[in-house]
């Protein structure tokens, strides 16, 4: 992590190299409503017990990496990614369309009482089919399921400019918003130069 210089207009100077973002973190404190949506067919729902790593990197990969720049999972080695998989606290689920997953839910219990919505996403296979309202409905209850007092998530400007909207209508609620600065995973090698090219190298 770095700081930016402060200019004296008030603007902040991101160092080459990093990517600057805001983050919006979000609650949720007691269970919301949800509204059944079924799932188009040939689309199943499944939990992924002990993933393997591979398979855990692939869907990451095409469900946040590509277009949005998740990088975190994917500059963690086998060792400690697979103590994140094979945690009995952390539930991995996906959505399967023509025998391929295109779909990540995590729940992490690991928090005594709570519960992070740590991912979720879709590839662009499912998007727009009603399957990120399906899977929504699964995380809502499961996590109030195991009998938590808060259910949280937070997104950032990189991510789907979908994403904050969607989780306000599912019933989170904003409580605080931070900006963040890091090293652009392209450069560090942790992602291809080809990920979300939307977002310039500077």
């Amino acid at each position: 992590m770095s700081t930016a210089q402060m200019l004296a207009n008030g603007e902040y100077a991101v160092p080459a190299g990093k990517l600057a973002v805001i983050v919006t973190y979000l609650e949720m404190l007691s269970r919301a409503a949800t509204r059944d949506v079924p799932l188009r067919t040939g689309t199943t729902f499944r939990q992924k017990v002990t993933p393997d790593p591979d398979w855990y990197r692939d869907v990451f990969r095409r469900v946040g990496s590509q277009d949005w720049l998740w990088y975190e999972r994917q500059s963690l080695a086998d060792t400690p990614l697979r103590a994140i998989l094979d945690d009995p606290d952390v539930q991995i689920f996906t959505l399967t369309q023509d025998s391929k997953d295109e779909a990540l839910l995590e729940l992490d219990f690991r928090t005594p009482g709570q519960c992070e919505l740590a991912y979720f996403g879709l590839t662009a296979k499912l998007i727009g089919s009603g399957a990120g309202r399906y899977l929504m409905n699964e995380a809502i209850t499961r996590a109030w399921d195991a009998g938590i007092s808060r259910l949280h998530v937070h997104t950032c400007t990189h991510d789907s400019p979908l994403a904050l909207d969607f989780y306000i209508r599912s019933g989170f609620v904003p409580y605080k918003r931070t900006v963040d600065i890091d090293d652009d995973p392209r450069l560090t090698g942790v992602l291809p130069g080809n990920c979300a090219t939307w977002i310039p190298v500077l």
